[in-house]
């Protein structure tokens, strides 16, 4: 009775916490999802999930079933990975581009397991800023490109990662601390410190503040952790991922808040050549990302395939 297709289901669910999100994340409806998890508990007579108001979580059977879907999956991967090197001599590169400046926080260890997995691909990071990184690729200066960009462009796939939510980033003695959320209006006055890169790069900027009319004053770091130490000694408001925040805020080094009352969200893509998406190697990379994403990073979710321009 126990197949693939519900170990995957499994996992799915494990990482998201939602019916409908892990729908999504392996590319099934709702119904064809809740119609497995019914299935796999008439057949076992015990309940897979119990729900908990917008979520559901994991039973004691559940769990078990979640361990067996960790192993066998990682089993099935190494395998292909293994298959494919195999069937052909497999070399290549890898040179990654980015546009997410906390990507790194994720990004180092999972080149560290690519490098045991694919020795004989050459693993690099492309330095600087680039203003138009998605056209690195169609000029042959980079293999992948992480960040938010996904317009059409002929002969260009972009492989969703994750969605994920951007927060106001505050000293905790902040004047705003007592907001449960801050509106476009609330920045007016303030040093919004970002990574120095243009405006129309920078959501909070593009999506909110413009819009509204409003320009605050600017100031530029380029770590993340130079600009938390920034926000922390209350130079002024930051805006980042929430996963990318999740340590600090914590520890009650800053404090966030969400923007708007429905949040500022953003999608992060993995763009590629289409004609060097089928390489095996680029494969497994991007299918260990997604993995290494949705089970490390807080409070990510599913986000939909994008065509190829």
């Amino acid at each position: 009775m126990l197949e693939l297709r519900h170990l995957r289901t499994l996992a799915a669910l494990q990482e998201t916490g939602s019916v409908s999100r892990a729908a999504k994340r392996i590319h099934l409806t709702q119904s064809a999802l809740s119609h497995q998890i019914k299935a796999l508990q008439d057949h076992y007579g015990l309940a897979i999930i119990r729900p908990r108001g917008q979520t559901v979580e994991l039973t004691d059977a559940g769990r078990h079933l979640v361990a067996l879907a960790g192993k066998v999956l990682e089993e099935i991967q190494a395998t292909e990975r293994n298959l494919a090197k195999m069937s052909e001599r497999v070399s290549g590169s890898l040179r990654i581009a980015l546009e997410c400046h906390t990507c790194f926080d994720w990004l180092m260890p999972l080149m560290d397991a690519f490098r045991r997995n694919w020795a004989d691909v050459e693993l690099d990071l492309v330095p600087g800023f680039h203003s138009d990184p998605v056209k690195l690729l169609e000029e042959g200066g980079a293999d992948v490109v992480i960040g938010s960009q996904s317009q059409q462009r002929r002969g260009i796939v972009h492989h969703p990662l994750f969605r994920f939510e951007i927060l106001a980033v505050l000293a905790p003695d902040h004047p705003l601390r007592g907001k449960r959320l801050l509106r476009a209006a609330d920045f007016a006055d303030v040093t919004l410190i970002t990574y120095p890169v243009p405006e129309d790069r920078i959501d909070l900027i593009l999506n909110v503040l413009k819009p509204a009319g409003i320009h605050p004053h600017r100031r530029t770091a380029e770590l993340t952790v130079a600009i938390l130490q920034l926000v922390a000694s209350r130079r002024g408001i930051a805006a980042l991922p929430s996963w990318g925040i999740k340590n600090y805020v914590d520890h009650d080094y800053v404090i966030a808040r969400r923007i708007g009352t429905h949040g500022l969200w953003s999608n992060l893509y993995a763009s590629t050549l289409a004609e060097t998406a089928s390489r095996p190697y680029l494969r497994d990379f991007l299918a260990t990302a997604r993995n290494t994403c949705f089970a490390t990073l807080d409070g990510v979710i599913p986000l939909e395939e994008k065509q190829t321009g």
